[in-house]
């Protein structure tokens, strides 16, 4: 090696650290270089700086082979027991000071290949179990594909793996494509061998483009008696999936999975206003299941849903007052002075000054309720207000108040209600029937309003509720009376207060309805006994002599008994003791425990319980705009973006990773 204008540095005592046995020592001027011996290199040699950034780039240098780098990571000091010191990083000076984690072998083989596996001293590198671990994170959070290539990515991974071998965005899809098809066929498999039907809840979603797509999520109460929702398909649809080709895509995805004779339950939407689509499905079904009855227990509309389109109507009445509102706050933070003068009128008037003025969040219809219910505690300071400031224009007459006083009580009840929905520990389809037969009441009284305008404001509500009652009424009866702190007695306790007269003949609708469903579950149940096939039947069946000549004989007997017996274990269920109420009631470990006990009836209540009722999440239960789809997702094809929907929702459940991401509401604003 020749060095012009530079001499060897005559050490004076030995260099303790062993990394100068790869590094020539020279001056160049006043300035110190370490020149590594296998590539030449010039790095920085001062003392000052330290001895890092050389074990940095023997640790990638090509030139070096075979060497035991053992060496390059030993410790200057080790705690007296052996135990692993922590890496102490200086980001002032930006090196790493010398305190190092204790060393393991590292053979570096410069021309090892790509799917090769590298010992890490007892840890083995793996290219191809990397390559599927990125893909299966990309899923599981949502990342872009293309954040592969993206160079703060790479120098990250590179300096924690340098053997790891990048590959292109287009790589990671079929990696992620390659998981998607896995986890399904697991998926696939769970459920065939479910010894449940299976409900469905179908779900609309769209795109800051205004694209739409629909979300098939199958929900089900497992062998352990635990409530089950798994994403099976999200379909992209364009301008040709018109509504009545809407049936189409839902019966296309009950071949994909083998669900159409598994089907029990089908929630939809609001969105769905033709009864066609679902008379179609039904058709298709009743053809697999014929034991079960295709009435109201298949069609089932979303609570959430049908709260927030009356909660929008009663906001949409009111739009004028809670314009004034927003005007009369905005307006009272215009200038400090006006605020001081506000504040201290509501001082005056003995206002809580904790109790901050807010402006909403028009999307979210709860800052809307938040907005109203503050503004009425501010009425007093309002009313006063405008007899001295002439230039406020916003105020509310007192007509204006008291329609702001009853709306704001129907949002506060809708609002008790939603929140009863999303926050429930075990939210089976029995949680909703009480909701919603206290809202039934409020309306019947809300509708005698003398008042016109909050009158054809419940007459509005009320006429979407009733359209909503008639397809699900009996389907959240029947779930009612499978809850053991409710059975009958529930159901008569509400159809009395809202039929009056009627109650009776009501009531009697809902306990035939009851007993036909458990005739049904009580048919199959003896068919599979007896050894027969029967479409829809997930039960194994065992072998039928086809020489039997008492066959006739079972059937006589099946029929003259079936009555007798139904009655009785029924009866059974229904005449015992109601279950004491607590906020702890397990329903579902309470059907688990007594499923001995009723072997028919348990059956037909891990179908029932298990239906959704409603389809939204806690987060987007007061929301006004929808799902909207990650913006990630958007460019993609819709086969990938189906494939990265549905794993995510997979492995979220397999790892419990379930951090649904809170909502946003508009910041309040104080009154100084």
């Amino acid at each position: 090696m020749e060095l012009s204008n530079e001499s060897v540095i005559k050490k004076p005592k030995r260099l303790t650290s062993d990394v100068w046995n790869h590094f020539e020592r020279v001056r160049m001027a006043d300035t110190c270089y370490a020149i590594c011996v296998h590539c030449n290199k010039k790095l920085s040699g001062s003392s000052n700086n330290g001895t890092t950034h050389l074990r940095n780039h023997l640790m990638r240098c090509l030139k070096r082979s075979n060497f035991d780098v053992s060496q390059l990571l030993s410790a200057k000091r080790r705690k007296k027991d052996n135990t692993l010191a922590v890496t102490n990083i200086g980001f002032d000076e930006g090196h790493v000071k010398e305190e190092y984690i204790k060393p393991t072998i590292i053979k570096y083989e410069p021309d090892h290949k790509k799917d090769e596996i590298v010992n890490f001293g007892g840890r083995k590198f793996d290219q191809e179990k990397s390559r599927l671990d990125l893909a299966r994170m990309v899923i599981l959070h949502g990342y872009p594909l293309n954040m592969v290539e993206h160079v703060g990515f790479k120098v990250f991974v590179k300096n924690l793996q340098p053997f790891f071998e990048f590959v292109p965005n287009s790589a990671v899809e079929i990696s992620c494509m390659e998981i998607y098809r896995r986890e399904k066929e697991k998926v696939y498999n769970m459920i065939k061998k479910s010894q449940c039907r299976i409900n469905l809840s179908i779900e609309k979603w769209s795109s800051a483009e205004n694209s739409s797509y629909l979300c098939i999520v199958a929900h089900y109460i497992d062998e352990e008696w635990t409530l089950q929702k798994k994403i099976l398909n999200f379909v992209t649809l364009d301008s040709s999936h018109t509504e009545d080709l809407l049936p189409e895509v839902i019966i296309k995805c009950l071949n994909e999975w083998d669900l159409d004779c598994k089907l029990f339950a089908l929630t939809l939407e609001d969105f769905f206003v033709d009864n066609d689509t679902t008379l179609r499905i039904q058709q298709r079904v009743s053809l697999k299941r014929p034991f079960l009855s295709t009435r109201q227990l298949l069609d089932i509309r979303s609570a959430a849903h049908l709260l927030n389109s009356m909660v929008q109507d009663a906001i949409d009445a009111l739009h004028e007052v809670i314009r004034k509102i927003r005007e009369s706050i905005r307006y009272i933070r215009s200038s400090q002075e006006v605020q001081g003068k506000f504040n201290e009128i509501a001082q005056q008037a003995g206002i809580d000054p904790r109790k901050a003025l807010i402006l909403d969040f028009p999307v979210h219809w709860k800052s809307t309720y938040l907005l109203l219910e503050t503004a009425l505690e501010y009425k007093t300071a309002f009313l006063l207000f405008q007899e001295h400031d002439l230039s406020y224009s916003s105020a509310l007459t007192d007509e204006e108040w008291e329609w702001a006083t009853s709306v704001t009580a129907y949002l506060k009840l809708f609002l008790e209600i939603i929140n009863v929905f999303s926050s429930n520990l075990f939210p089976t389809a029995s949680i909703y029937f009480p909701e919603i037969c206290d809202i039934h009441i409020q309306l019947i009284d809300w509708c005698r309003s003398s008042d016109s305008f909050l009158s054809s404001v419940a007459l509005k509500m009320k006429a979407r509720f009733d359209t909503y009652w008639s397809k699900c009424s009996s389907a959240l009866a029947v779930a009612a009376i499978l809850d053991p702190r409710f059975k009958m007695k529930l159901v008569e306790y509400y159809y009395s207060q809202i039929y009056g007269s009627t109650a009776l003949d009501h009531i009697k609708e809902v306990s035939d309805a009851v007993k036909e469903l458990f005739n049904a579950y009580s048919i199959c149940s003896t068919m599979v006994d007896q050894g027969l096939s029967l479409p829809g039947n997930s039960l194994p069946s065992t072998s039928y002599d086809g020489r039997d000549r008492l066959k006739g004989f079972d059937k006589f007997l099946h029929d003259t008994s079936q009555s007798q017996r139904i009655s009785s274990n029924l009866d059974k269920y229904l005449e015992e003791p109601i279950f004491p109420r607590s906020s702890d009631f397990n329903i579902l470990n309470w059907w688990k425990v007594h499923m001995p006990r009723y072997p028919i009836l348990s059956m037909m209540a891990r179908d029932v319980l298990g239906t959704p009722m409603s389809t939204l999440t806690q987060e987007l239960a007061f929301g006004t705009g929808g799902r909207l789809l990650n913006p990630t997702h958007f460019s993609l094809n819709p086969d990938t973006r189906q494939a990265l929907i549905c794993t995510q929702d997979w492995l979220q459940n397999e790892s419990g990773d379930l951090n649904p991401s809170s909502s946003h509401f508009a910041l309040p604003l104080i009154i100084e």
